[in-house]
């Protein structure tokens, strides 16, 4: 009894003893750091495990790791196993924060590491060790954000260029993006920077090559103190350390760093208002106006193209172009919006335009009254006008319309002389070319046959087409849906085939809208507000969720030019304009 008491004591000594045996901890390099240090965390095991799972790392970025190292030694005839699981983290912010319990599985038995709590206070100056890695590179590389002007007026480009300056003395392996900028109250355009080479240049006074990793044109939406976010990169660098090799030469030591550019702070600037035009659109920089007409002469029920062009450089995307005013006996139908604009670090140039088809109903001539414009001129930092010369349209053939009619009226009292003609008396032929043919009778003929029985043959597919149509008549939901379903077709084809170019679809889709709350309601283009298009819906009967949805939908062909949209968005605002014109002309009364 007392020798199986001894064994089972022993076994339990011998099971503790193997238990206490696994470790697995947690350490980290400091507990306290400030927000531009870094810290790095060790999580140790002494006997092989399956299954990590780390901590996820809250109020962290990690910006290396994970590393894997495995020791294995003998001493004395004893084992000696370690691996480690490293990271390196950066700071997000200032506070304390708890690294919370990493997992193993070891010998199908979970272990968890303790929690460790760490303290980042504000930015330390970094000790001034040149023996330092972090020390040299943070000296040695440089993250530069330059502005092209700080005090811009609202709606004048500027641009950011991002540009990476490296000592000789340190080699970059390869950098990603950890934060990019977001430029809220911006209009904002990449540049493309694909392709561009490593150059040489100085950096306060010293030889660096830099490399210009991107470049933004901006223009301001909004008055007062704006906040250009910082671009944020994380680098793998090799810098030299105080050690040499056999043949002399300096060795290197790899690390991971953060560096940001910072952020920038612009003073955008309100346009003055003394001078500023009552039809002022928002225009800003260097412009032209042309006014063109593709026809001068035509007759009534053609067509010409009547152009509104603006062109030269500015913020040409963000800005409305002048209406025109014509005679109400020129019918015009909804200009087509078309925008030739490129955009370079000098900002927006090119040109928009609006082209107008006219269609004249009488004939006489009509007027087509001067086109203002106006803008802002950076130059002169005063606005400037721009109006067009007057255009004549002259309608040669076609219906009068007496009472706007400009030709002066034909008196009906004027006699006109009677021209008599030499040849008074046409020749008389004596001989005629007739010739006998041959009589044929219709009746008992093939087609006479054929025209009698042709009744009897159709009087049953007559009653069967009949049957249908009462059928088809009597579905009156299945009507409503098919018809519907025709008109949204109708309108929104034009959208159809522009899916894929944004600003072209999002055109068309506006004015397919528009066209059809114009034939939906019968109201004018000038009388398409928000508001009233609620009003006059609701009181057809249609649905408030249907009328929230048209209005989504006619914002987002609003914003559809400043934000950038994919294919998969178009197809989305497309599916939902087709839904809702089918819902509207449902439910409406």
């Amino acid at each position: 009894m007392k020798f199986k008491t001894y064994t089972y004591i022993l076994f339990l000594l011998i099971s503790t003893f193997t238990y206490a045996q696994v470790k697995f901890d947690a350490k980290v390099s400091k507990n306290k750091l400030g927000v531009n240090e870094r810290l790095r965390i060790d999580f140790e095991m002494n006997q092989d495990g399956d299954n990590f799972n780390p901590p996820d790392f809250t109020g962290f970025t990690v910006v290396g790791g994970p590393n894997q190292s495995v020791s294995n030694s003998w001493i004395n005839g004893k084992r000696s196993f370690k691996k480690t699981y490293t990271y390196f983290l950066s700071p997000k912010k200032r506070g304390t924060f708890t690294i919370s319990q990493a997992t193993i599985n070891i010998k199908d038995e979970i272990y968890k590491t303790t929690p460790i709590k760490v303290e980042v206070t504000a930015a330390v100056d970094i000790p001034k060790d040149p023996n330092d890695p972090n020390y040299l590179a943070s000296e040695n590389i440089h993250l530069v954000a330059e502005v092209s002007k700080t005090n811009p007026y609202i709606n004048e480009a500027i641009t950011v260029v991002y540009k990476l300056y490296v000592s000789p003395k340190i080699a970059v392996d390869n950098w990603n993006e950890i934060d990019t900028p977001r430029y809220n109250d911006f209009w904002s355009q990449n540049i493309n920077t694909q392709g561009q080479k490593v150059q040489n240049g100085t950096y306060k006074g010293e030889d660096y090559r830099y490399l210009v990793l991107r470049k933004t044109v901006l223009y301001p939406q909004k008055t007062g103190k704006l906040n250009i976010e910082p671009l944020t990169l994380d680098l793998s660098m090799r810098v030299p350390t105080n050690r040499r090799d056999i043949f002399g030469s300096l060795l290197m030591t790899r690390i991971n760093k953060t560096v940001s550019a910072g952020n920038k702070t612009i003073n955008v600037k309100a346009l003055p208002n003394a001078g500023k035009p009552a039809d002022f659109t928002g225009a800003v920089g260097d412009f032209s106006l042309d006014v063109s007409a593709s026809k001068s002469e035509l007759d009534a029920s053609e067509s010409l193209q009547l152009k509104v062009d603006v062109s030269g450089n500015g913020n040409l995307k963000l800005f409305k172009l002048p209406k025109i005013s014509l005679p109400s006996s020129l019918e015009v139908y909804e200009p087509e919006h078309e925008e030739n604009v490129r955009t370079n670090l000098g900002g927006m140039q090119g040109n928009i335009s609006d082209r107008y088809t006219v269609v004249p109903q009488y004939k006489g001539k009509y007027p087509i009254p001067s086109i203002s414009f106006s803008y802002f001129d950076l130059k002169t930092e005063s606005y400037k006008r721009l109006s067009s010369d007057e255009i004549v349209i002259n309608v040669l053939n076609g219906p009068s319309n007496n009472t706007s009619s400009t030709e002066s009226n034909v008196n009906s009292n004027n006699k006109q002389a009677v021209v008599l003609s030499s040849d008074q008396f046409s020749f008389i032929k004596t001989k005629t070319n007739f010739y006998s043919i041959k009589q044929q009778h219709f009746f008992k003929s093939n087609l006479f046959w054929s025209l009698l029985l042709l009744p009897f043959l159709v009087i049953p597919l007559a009653i069967f087409i009949r049957k249908k149509k009462a059928t088809r008549d009597a579905d009156v939901y299945g009507n409503k849906i098919r018809k519907a379903n025709k008109l949204a077709r109708k309108y929104l084809g034009n959208a159809k085939k522009s899916l894929g170019k944004k600003e072209a679809f999002y055109i068309a889709l506006e004015k397919a809208l528009h066209n059809y709350l114009k034939a939906k309601l019968h109201i004018e283009t000038n009388e398409l507000s928000k508001d009233k298009i609620k009003d006059l819906l609701s009181k057809k009967g249609v649905e408030d969720t249907v009328i929230e949805d048209f209005k989504s939908i006619l914002e987002s062909c609003e914003l559809a030019r400043y934000t950038p949209i994919d294919i998969v968005t178009m197809q989305e605002d497309y599916d939902k304009s087709a839904k809702t014109i089918s819902l509207i002309d449902k439910q409406a009364r």
